[in-house]
Formats: C-alpha cells, sequence, structure tokens
C-alpha cells in the first residue's frame, strides 16, 4: 500500500499537490517579474507627472546634524556634518563662541553648498584650550542655526601604527586577557553538581542581561547624534530583530543536525560558541567607543579604568565555558578559539572606531550585540530545561540576579 503522507518540506510545510507551470498563461519568470515591472512604471509616471505638485505648500526646512567634532591640532576645529534634508544648504556662516571666524568646506565639491545626504568637513581655524568647552553654530543661508557643543576638547590624536598599537594593546588587556581568566575556572565548574551548575548557567544569563541593557542604552544615546537621514531609532530596532533571528537561524540550524544524529551538534560546545558570539559583538561595540574616544580626543585610558574594564569583562570567562562543563572536555584550541571570539572584538572594534568613527556605526553594532545576546539567553534556558534543570527555581532565578549585580558593580568601576 502506497505512503499517501505529504512530503514535509524543512520548514514544516507541505509540497503543493499540483504545481502552476502557466499562471494566467505566462511563463513563471514573466508573472513573477510583472508586479516588479509595474510598480517601476507607476514609480517614473508619479515622479514625471508630480501629481501632488499643486497641493505642496512651503518648503521643507534644512535639516542638518552635526555628527561629531574631531581637534587635529590647538589651532583648528573640525566639524563633521551631514545634509539630511531633501534639499540642498549652504552653509554661510561659522559662529565660535557667538564670534564670526573664517572656515572652508571639505567634501562638497569644493564649495560651501551640502546636497541632500551629502557629508562634508566643515574647517575652522580657531585656537582653543585643552579642557574650555567650546559652542560651535552653523548659520546657513536661509538664516537657520545649527548649534553643536564641544565638551572639554582634547586633541585628536588621528592615524599611526602606534595609535594602532596602543589600541591593540588595550583591547589585549581589556578583552582578551580579562575573558581567557575567566575561562580559567573551568575545571572547577565541572566538579559542581547539577543544581549548582545550572545556577551558573543562569548566572551567565544575568551577566548576558546586563550587557544587553547596557548596550540597548548606548545604542539610543548614540542614536541622538545620528542623521535624521537614517533613522537612528529604526536602525536599532532592525539591527537588534536581524541579530536576534540570525543567531535563531543558526540555532535551529543546529537543531536541526542534532535531530539528524550530528553528536558535535547536540554538545553544549556549540551555546559556548553562540555565547561568545554575543560577548565577543558587544565587546566589539566596547571597542568601538574606546576607538572612537581615541579619534575625538577624548580618553583618558589609565591603569584605573583598563583595570575596572578588566574586573567587568573577567565574569564573561564563566559564561562561555560554563555550557561545555558537563560534556567531555573539548580540545584545547576550542578554548583558544572561545577566548578570541569572546575578546579579540575589542582590538577590532578599536581599530574601527578610531579609523572610522561614526556614531551610525556604532549604534548599529551595539543593537547587533543586543539582538545576539537576547538569543543566547533564550539558549541558555533552553539547556537548562533539557538538562533536567527548572529556570525559576528559587536559586536559579537569584543566581541571575546575582551575575546582573556583579556586572552593574563592575561597570562602575569603568564609569568612575
Amino acid at each position: 500500500m502506497a505512503d499517501k503522507t505529504p512530503d514535509t518540506t524543512t520548514d514544516g510545510g507541505v509540497t503543493a499537490d499540483k504545481e502552476v507551470a502557466q499562471p494566467l498563461g505566462l511563463p513563471r519568470w514573466v508573472s513573477a517579474l510583472l508586479p516588479v515591472v509595474l510598480l517601476v512604471l507607476v514609480l517614473g509616471v508619479f515622479a514625471f507627472t508630480s501629481p501632488l505638485a499643486d497641493v505642496q505648500s512651503g518648503e521643507p526646512l534644512p535639516d542638518v546634524t552635526v555628527t561629531h567634532a574631531t581637534m587635529p591640532s590647538d589651532e583648528t576645529v573640525v566639524l563633521h556634518v551631514t545634509n539630511n534634508g531633501p534639499e540642498e544648504v549652504t552653509i554661510s556662516q561659522v559662529l565660535v563662541d557667538e564670534a564670526y571666524w573664517n572656515f572652508q568646506v571639505e567634501g562638497a565639491d569644493g564649495d560651501r553648498t551640502l546636497e541632500p545626504r551629502e557629508n562634508a568637513r566643515v574647517i575652522v581655524p580657531y585656537h582653543w584650550n585643552p579642557g574650555w568647552d567650546l559652542g560651535v553654530d552653523l548659520v546657513l543661508s536661509d538664516g537657520t542655526t545649527i548649534g553643536h557643543e564641544i565638551e572639554a576638547p582634547q586633541q585628536s590624536p588621528g592615524f599611526s601604527t602606534d595609535v594602532l598599537w596602543t589600541l591593540a594593546l588595550i583591547g589585549l588587556f581589556v578583552g582578551v586577557i580579562p575573558v581567557a581568566l575567566g575561562m580559567l575556572w573551568f575545571p572547577f565548574l565541572r566538579t559542581m553538581s547539577d543544581r549548582a551548575l545550572h545556577a551558573v548557567l543562569l548566572f551567565a544569563a544575568g551577566v548576558l542581561g546586563f550587557l544587553a541593557f547596557d548596550a540597548g542604552f548606548e545604542a539610543f544615546e548614540l542614536a541622538e547624534r545620528i542623521p535624521g537621514a537614517y533613522d537612528g531609532e529604526l536602525l536599532i530596532v532592525f539591527g537588534t530583530i536581524g541579530a536576534l533571528l540570525l543567531v535563531q537561524a543558526i540555532s535551529a540550524w543546529r537543531e536541526g543536525r542534532a535531530a539528524g544524529g550530528d553528536s558535535r551538534a547536540s554538545s553544549g560546545l556549540w551555546t559556548a560558541y553562540l555565547v561568545a558570539l554575543g560577548i565577543g559583538l558587544h565587546n566589539l561595540a566596547e571597542g568601538l567607543a574606546i576607538g572612537s574616544s581615541f579619534a575625538l580626543g577624548r580618553v583618558s585610558l589609565g591603569a584605573f579604568l583598563v583595570i575596572g574594564f578588566m574586573l567587568h569583562n573577567v565574569t564573561e570567562g564563566p559564561a562561555v565555558v560554563a555550557p561545555v562543563a558537563r560534556d567531555e572536555r573539548p580540545a584545547w584550541w576550542h578554548f583558544a578559539a572561545l577566548g578570541l571570539l569572546a575578546g579579540a572584538p575589542v582590538i577590532l572594534g578599536g581599530w574601527i572606531g578610531s579609523l572610522a568613527y561614526s556614531p551610525t556605526i556604532g549604534a548599529f553594532f551595539l543593537a547587533i550585540g543586543v539582538g545576539a545576546i537576547l538569543q543566547v539567553d533564550w539558549e541558555i534556558a533552553r539547556m537548562v530545561r533539557a538538562a533536567g534543570g527548572r529556570v525559576g527555581s528559587a536559586a536559579n532565578l537569584l543566581a541571575f540576579l546575582v551575575g546582573f549585580g556583579v556586572m552593574y558593580a563592575t561597570d562602575l568601576f569603568v564609569a568612575l
């Protein structure tokens, strides 16, 4: 007797009984492209005929954003500006501390007019004093004034191999070494009972939860400096949801392989790599903050600050290795890979932040980190349940709270 069970696809759907080879008598590729072609035609008709021309009233207001300022020397102030509006704008005058000053514009075809979505640098020859706040105003041709405050200015170090080496060294001490030290708790974790190990996993979830909130708040703070054309808040939402779904897709692929009998896919090593990935994305954003601070000349990374970062990040080590505490000990190169995946992004982020500082890039990376961390927290909870534990037990909830609190306390060393 023939099996009448319908074939299922990998997403759980059912294949169609009858495929329509030529819908409406047209080849399939034509029917697929037809709506797109018609949409392009409609857009073209709308753009060339301007049916709303008669109902438009007034001119759109200029929308210019000063994303940040750099100080290449104590005789120069450089403002990085973006024209977000639909119309061109012309910078007519520049005021520094309410006094008019000469200036020049670079990056706008050699003149002072910025086309829509165009970026430029406004260079002002002005002698400033380190630590003394500056108020800079751009006056546009229609009289609109765009203000920008430069708090406690310091000279920007610029680009050099010394800066890259310094940032690599800071990243090593801030990211790689603390995570590696935290991973040394692995032998101790293997001696724990299941109940205690589940508490450690929830502690790791608390650590990650704090990082998610911390990165989320920082992302929305940066969004205030993102040019309006990029819609910073929605960019953060996109980065968060996109990263969450991407990591979830990887997890689902792993589950498929585990269901197919792949023993490596069913081990805790996968979860450990996901945890390291989530922490690494957060640390990438941390590196971006350090690198951008260097680019803006607003960093004073003394020994105390580095110690604060180390205390903050050392708790990430046990979070990485806890998922493999009940498995056969992985090869040493896995530990090295996990440590580098979680810690080395601080170095990469520092380089990106110093070479191409942008609030948009910073906020987007932070949002990606938030999304990845949220999914990894979900993965840890599932891991505890699969091992017979109860996520909502008193011990586990307290462990989550302790993880959150420890990260908050160590974060104070960075903020002070």
